[in-house]
This record gives C-alpha cells, structure tokens and sequence, in this order.
C-alpha cells in the first residue's frame, strides 16, 4: 500500500496553488501504456469539443489519497492514479483545476467550466437529473481519533453523542446522518456533525479538541494513518450502521457527449486489472464495485 502525507501544510498547499498560475496541473499521462491520440481505442467516441481541446479538464481539491497536492504544484492519489489509466483508452490527457468546495465544482460544470468531478462524491437522484453519474465505487465512513482517546473509541458505537468534523456536503455528511438513525434507533444519543470547508480543516479541528472525530472516507483514514501511525486511529463505519450504501461517482455534464465514452474507458480499466489494482494499491479493495455503472439511480 502506498504510504502519502494525508495533510497538506498550509504553508505548502499555498505555495503550490501559487505554482499553478492557470490553476491547473496536468496528469502525467506519459507513462500510460497505450496509444495516445487519435490511435487510441476510445478515441474516435470523444465529443468533437474534447478533441478541439485535445484534454479533459475536471475539477478537484485536496482530498487525499484520493488527490493531495505536491510541493511542485502536481496532484498525486487515486484520481491521477485512475486517469492515467482512463487517458491510455480515451487518448486524450486529463488536466485537474483547482476549485474549493462541492458547490463550486458542480455550478462549475452547469457553466461549462469543468468537463468533469470525481469526487469522492455520491451519486444521488438529484444529482443524476443535472449530470451523469459513473459509480466506481462505493464508500465506507471512518472516524479517526488521536491515540490519547483510543479508550474512548473501541468501535464505531462509540461516535454516537460526539463531536464529529467533516466536510460540508461530502459523502461523509449523509453517512454521519445514516449513523444517526442508528444511534437513536439503539437509544443513544445522535453525534454532533461540524461541517467545515476542506479536509485539512476537519484534521486541525480534532488536533485543537474542537472535535473529538473526524469523519472522512476509509481511504482518507488508511493513508492518514500511514503517515502518522503514532498519532492517530480509527474506527469503521458498520454495514448495520448504513456504511457501503453510498455509491461515489464521477459526474459529468449532462448532454456533454463524454458519458458513453468514458464508460466505455472504465469499463476497459475494470476489465485490464488495472482498477483493482488501484483499489489494492491504496488499502480500498472492500470499496471497489465489481463492473462501473451510468446513472443507477436514474437509468431507464
């Protein structure tokens, strides 16, 4: 598993965003094996505005593993990971934009400024009648503590009645609300859910007692825990508790042409080896999906 810096310093992170002055960084598509171009498999089903801009252009934050931002302005994780692979079938390089926010992100593609999002954000209803949804995996919510409460926290029970930090809008929010009902169902007391605006932030609120949790992704809490072993522990949302309901997505515009094609390259990556590969590389293998799937909530 890779070990990564699951905390960007403040420092750093502006130092890197000051790096970028087009805000945005592209993925290293070099060393994706496969043509690249018009020779690659799925190029020919791009949109002819794909083409034109010869890239893809998503959206994206710190979010680590999923995508953390290095000293030299490169975005590293999951996401780079996958579109490396997804770039060899499309044949088109992925280039991410900075942007803070789910809110931002997703007016960002209604406007035509992102072709794309991959969260980690959940597929919805709601959000399938504005994008197209491409599940690839599911999500199961950790709550990390720092080792001088491990006591207080043996398993995910323990959440019940406390402060839990989280990001605004993540996935992390509606598995805290789905854990909820089961704390009141079971008698106890609901936790108190802090949104905050990144993850850096819900990581300094638990640092300075103003939280007694994080709540974050299962990923999120490996690689966290692989770069401060010493410092930090966690506990697991259960499948009782409502954990692996939420299905993560990529979200594309609706009507943007790049649905069918990029299903089209996830299924080649699910078939290669090289998504479970991924899944296994990061610690997330009970996450993964066994094939991607357009729209679930909302497919005909």
């Amino acid at each position: 598993m890779r070990a990564r810096f699951a905390i960007v310093p403040l420092a750093a992170l502006a130092l890197a965003l000051a790096g970028c002055a087009a805000g945005t960084t592209p993925a290293d598509t070099e060393s994706a094996s496969g043509p690249v171009g018009a020779d690659a498999p799925l190029y020919d089903g791009l949109p002819d505005a794909i083409k034109d801009a010869g890239k893809i252009t998503l959206a994206g934050d710190t979010h680590p593993p999923y995508r953390t931002i290095e000293a030299d302005g490169q975005f590293t994780g999951i996401d780079p990971d996958l579109q490396k692979a997804l770039a060899a079938q499309l044949g088109v390089p992925f280039e991410i934009e900075t942007a803070s926010g789910l809110d931002a992100m997703l007016t960002g593609m209604l406007s035509g400024r992102y072709d794309g999002f991959n969260g980690p954000v959940r597929s919805t209803p709601e959000r399938e009648a504005d994008f197209d949804a491409i599940v690839w995996m599911t999500t199961r919510t950790s709550y990390v503590y720092l080792n001088d409460r491990a006591d207080d926290f043996p398993d995910s029970e323990a959440v019940c009645g406390v402060r839990v930090a989280g990001v605004t809008g993540s996935v992390t929010e509606s598995q805290i609300a789905l854990l909820n009902e089961w704390c009141v169902d079971e008698g106890l007391e609901p936790a108190e859910f802090i949104g905050l605006e990144d993850t850096n932030s819900t990581i300094l609120a638990v640092n300075s007692d103003r939280a007694d949790l994080v709540g974050t992704t299962q990923a999120s809490a490996i690689d966290l825990l692989a770069a401060q072993p010493d410092r930090y522990g966690y506990v697991m949302q259960t499948d009782e508790q409502g954990a692996g309901v939420d299905q993560l997505a990529m979200f594309l515009p609706k009507d943007s042409g790049l649905a069918e094609p990029m299903l089209a390259a996830f299924q080649a990556v699910f078939d290669s080896g090289e998504y479970e590969a991924i899944m296994a590389e990061y610690g997330i293998e009970d996450a993964a999906v066994p094939a991607p799937v357009l729209n679930p909530f909302t497919a005909g």
